[in-house]
């Protein structure tokens, strides 16, 4: 290896040029050295150039700071995150489409979480429009005194471990119970009954200051948050009683309403307090256990324990029927319409996974649009769809109520002086078939008004798949979807169309079921108010114990629009 050999200035020959401690610059020739000196040149013109400009720029914030007092790097942060926040960014947890946020949504939910743990909690309000309505400071207090309660009293807490044994020590001699009292919700029946009936579930347990503790059943914990800070709302696995849930029908020895059957008013009177009743409130409930829903049975149940509950109705209806509760109800919700809407939003926030398929949904198909409109379709006909009448039904509501604009078939193309705005339409359904018509229509169609009309459809599973995670992820997020949409046409009887009119705040147009596989002329109606529909409500007047159309009582409760029996929740101001 040739050994380096030093130059005159004591540098070292390879190196084409090395910088020296003292900055200076050695090089091999003299047209090297010249070539440095003349950039030394240009290096120090610019470097006096930049150290003016930082001692002019300083000069001019001292003179003259900003007028809200923020510091100058606070500023450029919060200016970056203002862009951030207004043109969107797809991954962030702070994502804003619709501009100013009110995470809490009016105080309804309660802080102290842990953000990164469910996103959608605080991060779903970037993608709504700002509700409407507002809950009431009654409810907003009623709630955080629940979560103390809750705290206190939920699951592996001293209180939750003395009623677990006092169920485990049930022995048959009287005694009188003095701790923390219970509801247990059985997971049971498809997703929308589940966020229906837990809802309702979770409003009883607040009108009766009981604890509401969740059977986690196959997938809940794989769909929704934690809804109440510092303490779990799942049931622990080790409960005595969870493996007799699945057993638990009108035939159980503890069911209250068999119990009714079986016993009179004095011997129920005399009876000793049992440690757990099961409420059997499913849609082939009988007249015992309908019951449930008269002011004498609540006087009854308010000193059990442990009730469990298993049902697949909105049965929240039937509650304002109770005069025991009317007081409470018209406090917590002096617009009677907004039941679901808030103990929706307040209880159902989607895990992570689920809230990701929302997102990256969104963010690809559905944000940048002028409208956004939502179409639930859910059919109860026999048989491989799509079917004709339906697809009917569905263009003859949208077009008559002007939700989707006409189509030109006798021109290729309308003139630039039409207008260009946009609308995307989501459709959910097991079938694909609607969608690729109505998206091949607006395809191959101009529209009379120039609008461009783009449709979108996440998923079909062509079947209902209960018992899957996967599926239920899914059709969860498409509940979700649907709630963040400007206007919504549900199917009638659908639970689905339900939940998200009600996370929505939205009044739907309701497709009129079927009839013989002939759309329904009208073809649909606009909801009465955001309300699910109980599909399965008492007629019994408990007083005068006959029978009676609960639905005729009071102004608040009425029928329902697509199930003529089934009573539903209004507002007296928009019948």
């Amino acid at each position: 290896m040739k050994r380096r050999e030093k130059n005159q200035g004591g540098c070292e020959e390879a190196p084409a040029k090395l910088a020296d401690a003292n900055g200076m610059t050695c090089s091999r020739d003299a047209d090297g050295k010249s070539g440095l000196s003349k950039m030394r040149v240009m290096g120090v013109l610019v470097a006096c150039l930049m150290i003016s400009s930082v001692f002019f720029s300083l000069s001019v914030v001292l003179r003259d700071p900003p007028s809200d007092g923020v510091p100058p790097d606070e500023r450029v942060l919060e200016l970056n995150a203002k862009s951030r926040r207004e043109t969107g960014s797809v991954e962030g947890t702070s994502h804003s489409v619709m501009g100013s946020e009110d995470k809490l949504l009016g105080g309804l939910l309660a802080t102290g979480f842990d953000e990164d743990f469910c996103i959608s909690r605080y991060g779903s309000v970037s993608y709504r429009k700002a509700s409407g309505h507002k809950p009431s400071p009654y409810l907003v207090s009623r709630l955080r005194a629940y979560e103390a309660l809750h705290k206190r009293c939920g699951p592996n807490t001293e209180p939750y471990n003395r009623a677990v044994e006092y169920l485990r020590s049930d022995d048959g001699s009287p005694k009188q119970f003095m701790g923390c009292k219970y509801v247990v919700w059985i997971s049971f029946s498809g997703l929308g009954n589940r966020i229906l009936t837990l809802a309702s579930t979770f409003l009883y347990a607040l009108l009766t200051n009981r604890v509401l503790l969740v059977d986690p059943g196959v997938d809940m914990a794989d769909l929704f948050c934690e809804p109440f800070p510092n303490a779990s709302w799942f049931l622990p696995l080790d409960f005595p009683l969870k493996d007799q849930f699945h057993g638990f029908d009108q035939n159980s020895g503890h069911c209250y309403g068999k119990m009714l059957k079986e016993n009179s008013p004095d011997v129920m009177n005399k009876m000793k307090q049992p440690s757990f009743l099961y409420l059997h409130l499913v849609h082939n409930y009988d007249d015992q256990d309908k019951l449930f829903f008269c002011e004498d049975e609540q006087s009854f149940l308010k000193e059990v324990p442990w009730l469990i509950v298993k049902s697949d109705n909105y049965f929240i209806p039937s509650l304002f029927l109770i005069p025991l509760f009317e007081e409470e109800l018209n406090n917590l919700f002096p617009e009677i319409e907004t039941v679901f809407h808030f103990l929706g939003r307040y209880l159902f926030h989607p895990t992570n996974p689920v809230w990701g398929l929302v997102k990256r949904y969104y963010h690809a198909y559905l944000s940048g649009f002028d409208e956004k409109m939502g179409i639930q379709i859910r059919v109860f006909d026999t048989g491989t769809g799509p079917f004709q009448h339906v697809l009917d039904q569905i263009l003859a509501c949208t077009g008559r109520e002007n939700l989707l604009p006409s189509v030109d078939r006798g021109r290729s193309i309308l003139p630039n002086s039409y207008s260009h705005k946009s609308k995307v339409v989501l459709v959910t359904s097991l079938s694909l078939g609607y969608s690729e018509h109505i998206r091949d229509l607006y395809w191959e169609n101009p529209t009379t008004t120039g609008e461009v009309v783009s449709v979108f459809q996440p998923s079909h599973e062509e079947h209902q798949q209960t018992e899957k995670q996967m599926h239920n992820q899914k059709a969860w997020s498409e509940m979700y979807l649907l709630s963040l949409m400007d206007t919504l046409v549900t199917s009638s009887w659908s639970t689905f169309g339900y939940v998200a009119q009600g996370l929505g705040g939205l009044r739907p147009w309701i497709l009129y079921k079927p009839e013989n596989r002939t759309a329904p002329d009208p073809p649909c109606q606009r909801a009465m108010s955001m309300e699910p529909c109980f599909h399965a409500p008492p007629f019994y007047d408990c007083k005068a114990k006959r029978g009676i159309d609960t639905g005729e009582l009071v102004p608040h409760v009425r029928h329902c629009e697509d199930m003529s029996w089934g009573l539903k929740l209004i507002n007296p101001s928009n019948d």
